[in-house]
């Protein structure tokens, strides 16, 4: 562990077009679409599934000990427990937390009616116009870190943008972990697959916050998933040890397919996601009262026919709406949602089933939203063009998010009526004029040029002009400052701990 305190040398002078606000402060109600009848239903499922179903703690006899030592009732593996015992630890978790990044003017705010947009996790293939479908890379991963740190509308970096398949599968998160930390100065998630590796993490956050400060805040996430259903093995129970017991922030999301790991009705499964996220929490809880905790649900239909998971469906996007409500009557930050797609490519499909799910995951006031951008192929593969598309209409839901609809004086203009004349028009109006960079969001990838125009440019549809817009960022990328010496501390930490671990590809 990384012991040495010292004050945090994160405050380095932001970079040029640092935004005015790192994440989305939102204004407008939620899109709640249950009664209380309806509510209270549900509610008495979990507590059921609390009570006499319980979840298994499996291959992790310290988080059994755990439970049995606070008088929940062990058989074998089946951690049960009363509903309203399991609530009131739940209730000690934050309803917001910030989460501190090397830049300040980036930390974000999780919980509450905030909302933070980061992109996709875990895809072991990546895909753009010029190399087309091929296996993750370094070189991949770290433009897409850098993608992530350039791309003003996605607030936080994730981890896994993609995974970098030629580093071996011990070692790569020390790297992946250095470009985040070095390559952009957003906040962004740790390692979770093994507990050394969640310890690494935590360790090198240290290293560039210091103990003192990440005694007090949240500097790192982990971002985990029990293996529904009904089950919490000890990749869940280990990172909360690490993360959890230092103060840091949990992320916890069943992954439902229903009427697989879950019941094919989309209640069932909903109410299933959170028995196995609020146990979850209760176990952090109990390892740390207060420590930061984000409830999570992702829920996918699936083909009967073939098995293959389907996205932008209506029942995953009425969960959405459901989970929003229930994690709020719980207290809970929640996470679920993205622009998630079965599709191979950026094309219609990819656009209407990312478009229904993103929309409705914005509606339902998801706190923090991983894969908002560059979902492919049902999250096997990070499209670079998709990554940009989708980023620049997380812009409008931005919009929607935080300013709603001005019905001030200025709002409703009524100096204008009294300069423009009936049947004239308000384009060189005095309220127009003080409006006109502002009043309406401009996508830089859709044309809405005449025909004409669009043919004299080359005809390009939105893939190639994300393309375009991909290699131009890149481009003209410059790294976030760093402290030379907390770069050269992180750059020994990873060749000592590479140097300690053997190459391994599994």
């Amino acid at each position: 562990m990384a012991r040495r305190a010292r004050t945090s040398r994160s405050r380095d002078a932001a970079p040029k077009g640092a935004p005015a606000s790192p994440y989305i402060r939102r204004t407008i109600p939620h899109f709640d679409v249950l009664d209380e009848e309806q509510l209270l239903r549900l509610e008495g499922q979990v507590d059921w599934i609390l009570q006499d179903v319980g979840i298994a703690f499996r291959d992790d006899p310290d988080a059994l000990e755990l439970w049995k030592r606070e008088g929940a009732t062990i058989e074998g593996d089946i951690v049960r427990a009363p509903a309203d015992w399991i609530r009131a630890l739940c209730a000690k978790a934050p309803r917001e937390f910030a989460q501190l990044a090397r830049n300040p003017e980036r930390s974000v705010t999780i919980g509450g009616t905030n909302q933070v947009f980061a992109p996709i996790y875990g895809a072991p293939f990546v895909r753009d116009l010029e190399g087309g479908r091929r296996y993750g890379d370094m070189k991949a991963f770290e433009d897409l870190v850098r993608l992530s740190y350039l791309h003003p509308n996605l607030h936080h970096g994730g981890f896994v943008t993609c995974e970098p398949c030629d580093v071996p599968v011990s070692k790569r998160h020390l790297d992946m972990l250095f470009a985040h930390m070095t390559l952009s100065d957003k906040p962004h998630l740790g390692a979770i697959t093994e507990m050394s590796r969640a310890q690494d993490s935590v360790d090198m956050a240290e290293i560039v916050f210091g103990a003192d400060v990440m005694a007090e805040n949240c500097v790192i996430m982990g971002n985990v998933n029990t293996n529904s259903p009904l089950l919490v093995d000890k990749v869940v129970t280990e990172t909360a040890r690490v993360y959890s017991s230092r103060g840091q922030g949990l992320i916890v999301v069943p992954f439902i397919l229903s009427g697989a790991m879950g019941p094919v009705t989309t209640a069932a499964s909903v109410a299933q996601a959170m028995a196995e996220a609020m146990m979850v929490c209760a176990y952090v809880q109990l390892l740390r009262p207060g420590a930061p905790f984000v409830l999570g649900n992702f829920l996918s239909s699936m083909s009967l026919k073939s098995g293959a998971p389907t996205f932008g469906m209506p029942e995953p996007v009425i969960s959405n709406y459901v989970i929003g409500q229930l994690a709020r009557r719980a207290g809970l930050p929640l996470r679920c949602g993205g622009s998630l797609t079965a599709s191979k490519i950026e094309d219609a499909q990819a656009a209407y089933e990312s478009a229904d799910s993103m929309h409705s995951t914005m509606l339902a006031g998801a706190n923090f939203v991983l894969h908002s951008a560059g979902w492919l192929e049902g999250g096997l593969c990070t499209g670079f063009e998709k990554l940009i598309m989708d980023a620049d209409r997380l812009g409008s839901y931005q919009k929607v998010l935080s300013q709603g609809l001005d019905s001030s004086d200025e709002g409703l203009a009524r100096d204008a009526y009294g300069e423009v004349e009936p049947g004239g028009h308000f384009l060189g109006c005095a309220h127009t004029m003080r409006h006109y960079q502002d009043a309406f969001y401009e996508p830089k990838l859709s044309d809405s040029e005449n025909v004409e125009s669009w043919e004299e440019a080359g005809s390009q549809d939105m893939r190639m002009r994300a393309h375009t817009r991909v290699k131009d960022m890149l481009a003209t990328y410059e790294a976030p400052p760093i402290d030379s010496a907390l770069k050269d501390e992180l750059t020994a930490y990873v060749a000592k701990r590479k140097k300690e671990l053997p190459d391994a590809w599994y």
